[in-house]
């Protein structure tokens, strides 16, 4: 058991299906036995009225065996009951009964029993008082000064306090200004009433201010007599709070001392001197649903019970937390009592009738281990249990990390290209493939597939197929792939991933990348011999015909050597191959459009000299690097992003000018006195327009910025390839390369592309291609990334890498060429990235993470 939960006294669950509140609990001595012990008095709103005397349970007794008292079924709900001295001629206390349109006043007795069954409890109605309004809630105390005797206040719906001086009628006032009823409490030393109104305010009324106000039957009729009867009720004082009250309470003190008023709000707690000054405020971390001040043992300070929507009963002495204990569920109401055994017990009452006697404390524990037998090893057993689990553990281990065969995709593929279900894009019918992924998997658990694919590409997932064959099933993941933008995609490689959990809860996730074919984004067209820009490929090998290297597309016998290809979203390919030399060139109206080509070209070429068996074949560039042409498109993508911060900066000025006019504007609406408007709504409307047009306008740039990166990236993929062909990079170079320029794979507003790159690229010339061993000593200062005012410093850094690399500049992993040789004094750079490149592989992928020191 927890050391700060509630220590169960006694208990007992009442009858389901009741609901009670706050004003639903309350204990005292209600019987009159005169031993100074309470009794717990219950009523619900479906009208069961109950008391309780609690004790400790015996050995085979139930929890709420012998301790209830009484039950009583009511006509009516039963919204409030409080126990107090209010009848006339006696001074025994009386319970009282609040329902919505009758307060009734009752004596409970009892008779000793003479048999088994025990003492005999009932309730006599003393008096009752028909309420003309509905009620709400009620308070009680000496109005006015009487001793000896409790008066009665009942605050109804609509704002009217009714007060009754024990059986007989005393009057009754509105509050002014009343919207909605707040809680109610009486303060005996300054015989005022403090409540909190739905201004949020609390607000206090005197006894002797009520009693010679305007009556409240007065005030209806005042407008038909003429003349008023009493004075207007105002409040002694206000205190702004500023949220609603959800109690009031002031406990009882000694009649010299100041009283302290308690508010508890839905968010703080509040302490109020009698005056309305505040003697302290404590913010609350959570929400409170009942509270309950009481006396303290040390002076000048207050005990505080509170329960909150966390199940947890609160003791705080003044602002310091003394205690908290755990419920079993959350209090709406709580007391405190003195019953025989035991006192000082809290009396807890929930939503759904579950009341609880407890106390905090803790218990010892008394569990001692017991002693173990003693007897034998055998170290054999032994030995071989250790054997066995070491086994296990290995192989777990040697398991970790990596999926089991059956987590693997089987097989992944393609059919041929077909029709989109889109419009035409540029009078050409957008094509369509369909990937089909199959792999094992353990039947009967949910599956979620879920694709990755490179804009402007989209992707449609068919329903999930399963083909149970016995223990283990085939799942077939279809989905369909179409362009869906008016530009080309940076690449042609999609992954998937499934996601499901086997039969052990454990879950598990099978990756495939799988490669689209280039009829996706382009169909076959005429060859052109003219274009802007021209990209030429060297072989070793002699040519061959484009139609034995690109077999699906069609093409004229006598037009072997050209291919003419038209992007759905671009311009027009033509891929030549030379009759007398060992050359192809790929030519086109745009730079960036080359890409797709120009590595389809590299690849097919590769693949088909492989098949006819010839392993020395290799392709090359003989430059010049296209940087100018690569460098207009940079300066493109790098403009957008500068409008798009303009943009952003237009937007928030008018922002700020139109929550200025809705001010301004409000200010002259709620004016009482109304005044010209000087043309404040042609204002307003005018700013609103301008927002919405530079919101479109945004959002256009903000789609061109994603047009002008894809384009960016497809360059980039260009001039990477015509790098690592023009000097002959290997594929860990190449990967590289490729992490250095192009490190993110979307804008973001905290982080760009150029930035990113010129951090990446400034590395590598200080790291790796370095111009001598001294520099590579230099360590980047450790300044955060923020995007440049121009791209000339980018420009520059890039030029000096593909200068570098031209001259022999080679990058490496392996961490021996940091050191200075003597190939590396005499120009030919073996260096490697040190600290800045770390290459990890998932499956299929592997990722280049460039970390700048």
């Amino acid at each position: 058991m927890s050391l700060f939960k509630a220590r169960d006294w006694w208990s007992a669950v009442l009858a389901e299906g009741e609901e009670f509140d706050q004003g639903c609990l309350c204990v005292g001595d209600v019987d009159n036995t005169g031993s100074g012990y309470d009794k717990v008095v219950v009523g619900s709103y479906m009208g069961m009225l109950r008391v309780f005397a609690p004790h400790a349970s015996h050995p085979g007794e139930g929890p709420a065996a012998g301790a209830q008292l009484l039950e009583v079924q009511m006509q009516d709900p039963i919204i409030q009951v409080e126990v107090g001295k209010f009848v006339s001629c006696s001074e025994l206390l009386h319970l009282a009964v609040l329902h919505p349109r009758k307060l009734s006043v009752y004596a409970m007795s009892g008779v000793a029993g003479n048999v088994e069954h025990g003492d005999q409890y009932q309730l006599r109605l003393v008096y009752e008082h028909n309420l003309q309004r509905t009620a709400c809630n009620m308070t009680f105390g000496p109005f006015g000064g009487v001793t000896g005797h409790h008066f009665i206040c009942v605050q109804s719906m609509d704002g009217v306090l009714t007060f009754f001086e024990q059986d007989s009628y005393a009057f009754g006032r509105f509050l002014p200004a009343f919207l909605l009823p707040g809680p109610l409490c009486y303060c005996a030393r300054t015989d005022a009433f403090i409540t909190v109104s739905s201004t949020r305010q609390v607000e206090c009324y005197r006894y002797e201010t009520l009693a010679v106000a305007m009556d409240a039957d007065t005030r209806q009729d005042l407008e038909q007599r003429g003349k008023s009867s009493g004075k207007r009720l105002t409040a002694d004082w206000t205190l702004v709070l500023g949220e609603q009250a959800l109690d009031i309470c002031v406990p009882s003190t000694s009649p010299s001392a100041t009283s302290s008023i308690f508010v508890l709000g839905e968010r703080n707690l509040f302490c109020l001197l009698d005056n309305g000054q505040i003697r302290f405020m404590k913010k609350l971390e959570y929400s409170p649903s009942c509270f309950l001040p009481y006396a303290s043992v040390a002076e000048g300070v207050t005990n505080l019970l509170l329960g909150n929507h966390n199940n947890m009963l609160l003791v705080y002495q003044d602002t310091t937390l003394k205690w908290a204990a755990q419920l079993n569920s959350t209090p709406v109401a709580v007391r405190v009592a003195n019953f025989p055994e035991l006192k000082g017990l809290v009396v807890t009452l929930s939503a759904k009738g579950h009341l609880l006697c407890s106390y905090m404390g803790t218990d010892p524990s008394f569990f001692t281990a017991p002693k173990v037998d003693a007897r034998e090893v055998n170290y054999e057993e032994v030995d071989a249990e250790m054997k066995a689990l070491q086994k296990v553990i290995r192989r777990a281990t040697k398991n970790q990390g990596r999926a089991p065969a059956m987590d693997r995709m089987s097989s992944c593929q393609s059919f041929s290209p077909q029709q989109a279900l889109i419009p035409e894009m540029n009078g050409i019918a957008v094509p369509s493939v369909t990937v089909k992924c199959q792999m094992p998997i353990v039947p009967l658990c949910p599956v979620l597939p879920t694709d990755f694919h490179p804009v402007p590409l989209t992707c449609v997932v068919f329903p999930v197929l399963f083909v149970s064959t016995g223990s283990v099933s085939q799942l077939t993941v279809a989905f369909s792939v179409f362009l869906n933008g008016h530009y080309t995609p940076a690449d042609l490689t999609g992954h998937i991933a499934v996601t499901y959990s086997s039969p052990t809860g454990v879950p598990r996730v099978i990756q495939c990348k799988f490669a689209l074919p280039l009829l996706l984004v382009c169909c076959p067209s005429q060859a052109s011999k003219n274009a802007k820009y021209k990209i030429t490929v060297d072989t070793n090998q002699p040519p061959v015909s484009l139609s034995e290297v690109f077999p699906g597309t069609r093409s004229n016998a006598s037009q072997s050597h050209a291919l003419g290809f038209q992007l759905v979203a671009g311009a027009r390919l033509t891929a030549l191959a030379s009759r007398s030399s060992q050359r192809y060139r790929i030519q086109s109206e745009t730079f960036e459009d080359i890409w797709l080509v120009a590595k389809e070209l590299v690849q097919r070429l590769n693949q088909h000299f492989t098949k006819l068996g010839v392993k020395d074949f290799h392709s090359s560039f003989s430059g010049p690097i296209p940087l100018p042409e690569y460098f207009d498109i940079m300066d493109h993508h790098f403009e957008l992003r500068l409008t798009a911060g303009r943009y952003e900066d237009l937007l928030s000025e008018r922002a700020v000018q139109f929550r200025a006019v809705q001010r301004r504007l409000l200010t002259r609406f709620k004016d009482k006195t109304p005044a010209p408007l000087h043309n404040l709504d042609t204002l307003m409307e005018g700013t609103y327009r301008q927002v919405m047009a530079l919101a479109d306008t945004a959002e256009a740039n903000r789609a061109a910025l994603v047009e002008a990166f894809s384009r960016l990236r497809s360059s980039t993929h260009l001039l990477i390839l015509l790098l690592s062909l023009w000097q002959g990079l290997g594929t860990e170079q190449t990967a590289i390369l490729d992490a250095t320029l192009l490190p993110v794979l979307q804008d973001t507003p905290q982080l760009g592309w150029e930035e990113s790159v010129d951090a990446a690229v400034s590395h590598l010339l200080r790291t790796c291609l370095s111009r001598s061993p001294k520099d590579q000593a230099i360590a980047l200062s450790t300044t955060q990334l923020s995007m440049p005012k121009d791209t000339s410093r980018l420009k520059k850094h890039i030029a000096l890498l593909c200068d570098r690399i031209g001259k022999g500049g080679r990058l490496s992993l392996s961490s021996e060429a940091n050191t200075p040789t003597p190939v590396m004094m005499q120009g030919q750079k073996r260096v490697c990235l040190h600290g800045s490149v770390y290459a990890t592989r998932l499956n299929t992928w592997t990722f280049l993470v460039v970390h700048f020191l």
